[in-house]
């Protein structure tokens, strides 16, 4: 009988049977990708799963970045991998080294994701466009050096505008360096501040030919330039994520160079009608002027200033005594009513009251007035003020209206 095995014997034993198979190694598996979740190592771990089964899987860092879109869940997909036991846990699991959508285009569902999560951005919001200026001194162009894009601006930058001033950063358009290299163009024609507008593009392809535009650190790059920027990729059907973010897209290069420059005779010709303008314009104002100016020299003003002047003295003369009159009126009103509020004081003058024989009785202690005889008593001393004087007394006796109080 075999000597028993260890639980770490058995599931390493499995793991290799496992990887031995021809049929597991590799295997393709298509599902639907759930409980998808990244961890800060760069590893992806996630369930692959159909209607009657499901399966564990972990997809490495260095597959992971190969990636041209990011797993989520609710995906379907294909993926390619080998089928091991996880030892520790016993746990049988597929060990992913690619992936690709299930009915749909890797770059086209990556094309998509970073579009959405951009527009929530809000990096394509129009607000944020600039305007393209209306006669440049300068253009930087961010392309290849060797393809006709390049000829193309060129050509029709020269016929549009023959002394434009056209500044090539040659950058690839294509291959893995290309996104960075291009961003990378953009910040620096930023930092240097040598052109007013810039020309990103390149010429037709396919979407992969095209993916450098489609990457998110071009995407960046173009929304923190504060030089205005045309993106110019690939052919008038073609739609790269630059474009979105772009202060301006045209449809194909050539048409870059001429939204970017006007032609030389046509601004020529409006200056020329410009300038024909003006120069009718300030003769219509120089004839008005000299017009006014005969006007006034006919004037009665001018030709006899001493007489404007007496009538101005005559309607200074007529207003002072305007003037003088209303302030006449004025202070006659003014009189009447003080007049009669004198009178209306005068009939409430205490003075009246005294004139006919009677006397205002105070104390003589606290000058309070005595309106009655209940506030006085035999011995105090009171003062009665009359209409030409004041007396100084003391009372000997108090009689009230019903009855007298005698103190001997």
């Amino acid at each position: 009988m075999n000597q028993p095995m260890t639980v770490g014997q058995l599931n390493d034993y499995v793991s290799t049977l496992l990887e031995q198979d021809s049929l597991l190694n590799p295997v393709m598996v298509k599902g639907e990708l759930s409980g998808v979740k990244a961890y800060p190592s760069g590893h992806v771990y996630f369930t692959l799963k159909d209607r009657d089964a499901s399966v564990s899987c972990v997809l490495f860092k260095g597959y992971a970045t190969r990636l041209r879109f990011r797993p989520e869940n609710g995906m379907n997909v294909i993926v390619t991998g080998r089928a091991t036991l996880y030892a520790r846990d016993g746990r049988y699991q597929l060990i992913i080294t690619d992936m690709t959508p299930d009915g749909l285009g890797a770059l086209y569902l990556a094309f998509e994701q970073l579009k959405e999560k951009l527009k929530k951005e809000g990096l394509f919001d129009p607000k944020h466009k600039r305007k393209i200026p209306l006669l440049p001194n300068s253009i930087g162009i961010v392309t290849s050096p060797a393809g006709a894009v390049i000829r193309d601006i060129i050509q029709v930058s020269t016929r549009r505008f023959p002394n434009a001033n056209l500044k090539l950063f040659p950058v690839p358009v294509q291959g893995e360096t290309a996104a960075a290299e291009i961003a990378h163009a953009i910040r620096k024609l930023n930092e240097w501040s040598c052109v007013d507008v810039i020309i990103v593009g390149r010429g037709g392809g396919s979407l992969e030919d095209l993916w450098p535009f489609n990457e998110e650190i071009v995407a960046r790059a173009v929304y923190d330039s504060v030089i205005p920027i045309i993106s110019a990729v690939g052919h008038e059907t073609d739609f790269t994520i630059c474009d979105f973010v772009a202060d301006l897209r045209a449809p194909t290069p050539s048409a870059a160079a001429e939204l970017a420059l006007p032609v030389r005779r046509e601004e020529d010709v409006k200056i020329a009608n410009l300038r024909n303008q003006l120069v009718k314009s300030l003769g219509y104002r120089l004839e008005r002027e000299k017009n006014r100016l005969m006007r006034l020299k006919e004037s009665r003003g001018l030709r006899e200033p001493v007489e404007l002047i007496d009538r101005r003295r005559q309607d200074l003369d007529r207003m002072v005594g305007s003037l003088q009159q209303t302030m006449k009126h004025l202070v006659l009103s003014a009189e009447r009513q003080l007049s009669i509020r004198a009178g209306q004081l005068h009939a409430l003058s205490p003075l009246r009251v005294l004139s006919r024989g009677y006397g205002l009785i105070q104390s003589a202690e606290t000058e309070k007035p005595l309106r009655s005889v209940a506030m006085i008593r035999p011995g105090d001393k009171i003062e009665v003020t009359m209409i030409d004087g004041r007396l100084r007394c003391d009372v000997q006796q108090v009689t009230d209206r019903r009855f007298e109080i005698n103190h001997d």
